[in-house]
Formats: C-alpha cells, structure tokens, sequence
C-alpha cells in the first residue's frame, strides 16, 4: 500500500519489516534513495536497501514506532521518528534497542510519498562512531 502522507511511509515500512514482507518495505524507497545501515555505512540503490531490510526482518523483530514530528516543504519532508526493536540476532541472542531516527521522503508525481534518505540512527550513530567533524 503507498505512503499517502509523509508520517504513512515510517509507519509502513515499520509495518512491512515486523510482517517479514520485505517487498512491500523495499517498494517504500525511491530508487537512489540513501539508508543508513546498522554499521554506520551510507548505502544506496534498491539492491543496497534491499540487503539492509533483510537483516531487519532476519531478526523477525517487533518494531514499535511514533513519529512525534514531520517537518513538510512543499513535495519534501523530513521525519523524525522515535522506535524500539526486539528480535534475535543470527546467533539466537535477544535484542532490545531502540534509537531516534531522522527520515527525508518526497511527493511522487502520482501523490504518493517515498523514502529518499533513511538514517534510523539519527545522530546517534555519529556519538556511537565518535565522528564529529
């Protein structure tokens, strides 16, 4: 089912991850978008998002989500999400994370919105890398 607001595409994609339904996640994302994953690395392209959704939905996590702001300009907007996640990690031991994310998504032509940069890290990921400048 497409996004139809900006706040539509975490909540389906969060949605898509604890349902295992990787193509629905997949179909979430423009087709360059960018998606930070778990090791801090930038990757983009569908094959890249698609290779970090799966080692979400390998975890067979439950994912909750709120999304306590969107920021909207015109056919951009930016998202800042708040989530936990428990699962299980491919050695068979138990997570429980959560994390603050920051998320871009664009209009489409067709009204529809999509993901074109996802960072479910936030700046948490710069504290956790020790980068800063």
């Amino acid at each position: 089912m497409p996004a139809r607001t900006p706040a539509e595409c975490d909540i389906q994609v969060i949605a898509a991850v604890n349902a295992g339904d990787l193509e629905t996640a997949v179909a979430l994302y423009e087709s360059e978008a960018a998606v930070v994953s778990p090791s801090g690395e930038t990757v983009t392209g569908i094959p890249a998002i698609r290779e970090v959704l799966s080692s979400f939905i390998a975890m067979k996590p439950t994912l909750t989500l709120e999304v306590p702001l969107v920021v909207q300009s015109g056919d951009t907007a930016v998202l800042h999400s708040k989530w936990a996640l428990k699962g299980t990690d491919e050695n068979g031991y138990a997570i429980d994370t959560e994390g603050n994310g920051v998320e871009v998504v664009r209009r489409q032509t067709d009204g529809t919105w999509k993901f074109i940069i996802d960072n479910p890290f936030g700046t948490d990921i710069i504290r956790a890398s020790e980068t800063l400048f």
